[in-house]
């Protein structure tokens, strides 16, 4: 089944018209903390539970919309709660990112975790680094580290799913914020 993706000037249209409009955003709590849409509610990716969703709905017709970073774990989520029966679900055009840059309502908040995107890219690098550096001045068995690196990012790239980025998303500083109540401080 095919995500449904509305635009962000179909979703500035619904905000100008004073619809109640029910957003929830799949990043990491920390990301959400930082800079999240106004009025979203947070569910982390690795913790939606469609049928729990499906239940706090009071009307399957009412249309949910679901954003991430930059729409890639959103159209993860949508095909999750479209499988389980969630009519009615859309992934908002390009994410945070591009809601921002749209110059749609944000909320901010002081988180100063780092997008899980360049948290990859980092703990990627410092692997290969390490690997390669061990592998030239204690064994060449080191050089199974960035092999094994490399493997899985042609896996995520081919799968789209990263384990990498599933690890990264337990450690507690992406986690921050999931018991506790995430404050904002400013809407722009």
């Amino acid at each position: 089944m095919a995500v449904n993706i509305i635009s962000l000037d179909e979703m500035r249209r619904l905000l100008e018209s004073g619809q109640a409009l029910h957003i929830i955003d799949v990043r990491t709590p920390a990301e959400f903390a930082r800079v999240h849409v106004a009025g979203a509610r947070l569910v982390p990716l690795d913790r939606l539970d469609p049928s729990t969703i499906a239940k706090e709905r009071k009307d399957p017709q009412t249309p949910l919309y679901v954003i991430c970073q930059s729409g890639m774990r959103a159209a993860k989520a949508c095909q999750k709660l479209a499988d389980t029966g969630n009519t009615q679900v859309f992934s908002i055009e390009g994410g945070t990112v591009a809601w921002e840059k749209a110059g749609l309502p944000v909320e901010r908040g002081g988180g100063k975790v780092m997008p899980l995107e360049r948290q990859v890219r980092i703990a990627a690098g410092l692997l290969v680094l390490a690997g390669s550096v061990l592998a030239w001045l204690v064994h060449p068995y080191f050089l199974a580290v960035p092999a094994f690196v490399g493997a899985g990012l042609i896996f995520a790239g081919i799968t789209d799913t990263c384990g990498m980025a599933m690890i990264l998303t337990r450690m507690p500083w992406n986690r921050r914020g999931l018991s506790g109540v995430v404050t904002c401080a400013t809407t722009t």
